[in-house]
């Protein structure tokens, strides 16, 4: 695979884990944005705090592990399918790890 190649593959991984990132987040998110029961727990810092950090968490995954394993191995298939992993693990990390906060519904 031609040098030209590899960085669009690199470009498309970025991209691809960027989108599927921020596609895994959005449904915990939406209960910030909406606010839950009358809009009372609406916290917009989601949008402008957690979806750019989300969009290039996904974006920077896959690409480090297409670069490292391309380095290592010079095999672009066994890079892109270590990215592709690597995605996965991000993803299902970041599921399992991040919640939004969420204030108790009664307060006293």
């Amino acid at each position: 695979m031609r040098e030209e190649r590899q960085g669009c593959a690199g470009i498309l991984l970025a991209a691809v884990g960027a989108v599927t990132a921020v596609l895994a987040w959005a449904p915990k998110a939406r209960v910030s944005v909406h606010g839950g029961f009358e809009g009372m727990h609406r916290d917009l810092s989601v949008l402008y705090v957690d979806l750019p950090l989300i969009a290039a968490g996904g974006a920077l995954v896959p690409l480090a592990a297409w670069l490292l394993a391309l380095r290592a191995s010079r095999r672009p298939w066994l890079a892109a399918a270590f990215a592709v992993g690597a995605l996965g693990l991000g993803v299902w990390g970041l599921l399992s790890w991040w919640t939004p906060y969420e204030r108790p519904e009664f307060m006293g």
